[in-house]
């Protein structure tokens, strides 16, 4: 079992760290609580995956649990990622609090880690080994940083948007998915008609057939009943997230963008 420490702020609560082949890792549910991150698991499939990994840690009940951890990269990934405004201000505090914490004298030093360094001049030889390997290492961290800045500086507009619609499985009304853009479902569906996707019969909306068998859409029947005590029937199209993604990029192609993208622009 890896040792556990426990970092404390009074802005972002508590964050857990282990040591995983000797560099630090973060636990993934603290991370994600701070950055208000409502899946977990959802952000960790969008991680690399040699950069996670799980250990049992022992919670407040003395219980061995088994958690998930992620390495440094990854967790400054999902910090870039974040819309979150004090994203930053986490960062700066892992980076100017957290990580020379831990790697005080250039290796995840503890007392017992100290002692066992005084007593073993080969163990001592072997963490100055380490911390020319460390010092490398962070250095090509702060390059692999600066470029993950650069490329979600490049690729925000779409991430931006694309992770609104990864946090948000199942289906959507017309009204949902205009309210998007800033429009009505009335002016959406009319655009998407004079755009070619779809057409209108007998009040409902359908798409052209090129586009039916593409998992954009789901068509649902609804009985009522009618003032004369029959029943009537009425059909509504649901959009799926694929659907809405294909609607993003055309609207995209088309100079629209979500309102949310449009805001980004302004700043």
């Amino acid at each position: 079992m890896n040792e556990l420490r426990v970092f404390e702020s009074a802005e972002f609560g508590t964050v857990r760290t282990v040591e995983m082949n000797g560099e630090p890792w973060f636990c993934l549910v603290d991370i994600c609580r701070v950055l208000e991150i409502k899946n977990s698991r959802d952000a960790k499939t969008r991680l690399k995956e040699d950069g996670v990994g799980s250990t049992d840690v022992i919670d407040a009940l003395g219980r061995a649990q088994t958690t998930d951890f992620i390495n440094e990269s990854n967790m400054y990934k999902l910090v870039f990622q974040s819309r979150k405004p004090e994203a930053e201000r986490f960062s700066d505090w892992v980076t100017s609090e957290v990580l020379p914490a831990i790697r005080q004298h250039g290796a995840y030093m503890t007392d017992a880690t100290l002692e066992r360094a005084l007593a073993e001049p080969d163990f001592l030889i072997s963490l100055a080994t380490k911390l020319k390997e460390e010092r490398e290492a962070r250095a090509k961290l702060e390059l692999d940083k600066t470029v993950l800045t650069q490329q979600v500086a490049e690729l925000k507009p779409k991430a931006s948007y694309y992770d609104l619609v990864l946090q948000c499985p199942g289906l959507l009304s017309m009204t949902e998915i205009a309210k998007d853009y800033g429009m009505s479902a009335k002016k959406m569906n009319k655009l998407l008609h004079e755009l070619g996707v779809q057409f209108n019969q007998s009040g409902v909306w359908f798409l052209y057939a090129k586009y039916q068998d593409k998992g954009y859409t789901q068509t649902k029947t609804q009985n009522y009943n009618k003032p004369d005590g029959t029943q009537g029937v009425t059909t509504h199209t649901y959009w799926t997230q694929k659907g809405r993604l294909f609607l993003y990029e055309l609207l995209k192609d088309n100079g629209i963008l979500p309102m949310i993208e449009r805001e980004q622009e302004v700043a």
